[in-house]
């Protein structure tokens, strides 16, 4: 059950935010989180551009937010998406790869055209 709300999540930020991966695996749980709700927006510093960028989180995205932080919370760690392997660590951006991969092919294209 963690695992489908953790990919609800990922892919309600993904489409939200616009992130780049590398970002997008990256945020902590502060990013879209003020004390005990979420934000309506979110800022960041990308890492390839070293630029601020805002987003809005919408509502679809804050109720699966909800949903996941007590999943985030019992890992300990800082990131909202903590890697499964490693406590200090977020999620790969390889493993998110082999997420996107899946859900391309889920609605019936090719995934190897989403490299």
């Amino acid at each position: 059950m963690s695992g489908a709300i953790r990919e609800l999540t990922l892919f309600n930020l993904a489409i939200d935010s616009k992130l780049r991966a590398c970002d997008l695996v990256r945020l902590r749980v502060e990013d879209p989180w003020s004390g005990s709700s979420t934000r309506d927006r979110a800022t960041i510093i990308q890492k390839k551009t070293k630029r601020s960028v805002q987003f809005e989180v919408t509502e679809q995205t804050k109720i699966a937010s909800v949903a996941w932080l007590p999943f985030v919370r019992r890992c300990g760690g800082s990131y909202f998406f903590p890697s499964r392997r490693e406590r200090s660590e977020h999620l790969s951006t390889r493993q998110y790869a082999r997420i996107v991969h899946r859900w391309v092919a889920s609605i019936g294209l090719d995934s190897s055209a989403y490299p």
